[in-house]
Parts: structure tokens; C-alpha cells; sequence
């Protein structure tokens, strides 16, 4: 995810929320999350984006709007605990209606352990994070809120599964568009086999 202050990559968990990892991918995919916003930035507790259905800026097309109306259940496993990083799904009363709004940790939050699913971690980008704290912030109820906008520009998405990864890549002009794709996908194995490291030093540290 990409905002004013920089990146925030994030991972998943499909082996510990396989319905929620493949459902928020999806969205990532379809591009539901641009134009979206941390609607929520709460400091020791959480950063939570927007339900896309009423924090995204562009209208949503018919396939997207199909996407962001699908609920996930509840999936949480024991050993598995909310503490700073991790990515946990947002639902409301009921613990099978989560859609697309989830919260970044940032502290731990034990009393959320067995009644939110974890579905990743963020792999980099923490600080970016803590620059958005820093903005004005107001209370209204039990919400912390950035006082202007806290928008997400942009989204791009790569696997470390497949045999490359994926980009959305910046077209250049037709001279030196072939030697600008060569430099991204060059960028992104070498991102591709950081973030897989990083993935398995957070499971290790998160999973039981």
C-alpha cells in the first residue's frame, strides 16, 4: 500500500486464515483498497483502513462492488496473538462479518486474541506508519482519527509462490520503456526474496 509517507508492505498468513488471507488478496487484486484511507490511527493500538465500501474515493464497478459485499468467518487458531505488526480483521458484532476493513497492531492486544482473525503481518514499512501518528489527530467516542484525510494512493501486489513476482509497473515512454520494466522486475526479486525472509521470521516469532 502506498500513501503520502511511503510503502507499507504487508504478508499473509493463508496457513493460519486461509478464507480471510485469499479474500483481502483479492481485493488488493481488484484494486479496492486504492483511494482508500486509515480512517483510524490510534498510537499503541491500531491503524485500521476503512471498509472500501465507504472509504474509497472512486466508484466501485460492478465486480468490485460483488468483492467488497463478501463476509469471511471467523478463523483464529491458539498461539496466534494480536501484538505489534500483525494484521487483524475488522467485523462487527457478529464474528463472521468481516468484509475489508482491518487494523494494522500496533502494541499489543491480548483481550482481541481468539476474537479477531490474524491473517498476516506487515513486512516493512513500520515506520511509515508511525509518521501518519504524528499527524493532528481528534477523539469521537472511542475512535482516534487523523483530523485530515489519510489517504491510500496506491496499491501493487507480488507472490512469493509463483515464478515471478507481480507488479502494477511504471510505463515509461516507448524508448526506454523495455530498460524501465527490466530495473522494476529487477527491484522486485530482490524485494521478492526479502519479504520472504522476512514472512518466515515473522511466523516464526507470531505462530506457535
Amino acid at each position: 500500500m502506498h500513501a503520502q509517507e511511503g510503502d507499507v508492505e504487508l504478508g499473509f498468513f493463508p496457513d493460519v486464515a486461509p478464507i480471510t488471507s485469499q479474500h483481502i488478496f483479492t481485493l488488493c487484486q481488484q484494486g479496492l483498497y486504492t483511494t482508500n484511507q486509515f480512517f483510524r490511527l490510534d498510537r499503541g493500538f491500531v491503524a485500521q483502513v476503512s471498509d472500501v465500501r465507504s472509504g474509497r474515493l472512486l466508484p466501485l464497478n460492478s465486480q468490485q462492488q460483488e468483492q467488497a459485499m463478501k463476509t469471511v468467518p471467523l478463523e483464529v487458531q491458539q498461539g496466534v496473538v494480536h501484538k505489534a505488526g500483525v494484521l487483524s480483521m475488522g467485523r462487527y458484532a457478529d464474528p463472521n462479518s468481516g468484509t475489508s476493513s482491518f487494523s494494522i497492531l500496533l502494541g499489543d492486544a491480548p483481550h482481541l486474541d481468539m476474537q479477531y482473525t490474524i491473517f498476516g503481518a506487515v513486512t516493512k514499512g513500520m515506520e511509515v506508519i508511525e509518521k501518519l501518528l504524528d499527524r493532528p489527530m481528534k477523539r469521537e467516542g472511542m475512535f482516534v482519527m487523523p483530523i485530515e484525510r489519510t489517504t491510500i494512493m496506491s496499491t501493487y501486489w507480488y507472490t512469493i509462490s509463483g515464478p515471478q513476482p507481480h507488479h502494477m509497473l511504471t510505463v515509461g515512454s516507448p524508448g526506454d520503456s523495455g530498460r524501465r520494466c527490466e530495473e522494476e522486475l529487477q527491484e522486485l526479486k530482490e524485494r521478492f526474496a526479502n519479504q520472504a525472509t522476512e514472512i518466515e521470521v515473522l511466523r516464526k516469532m507470531m505462530l506457535p
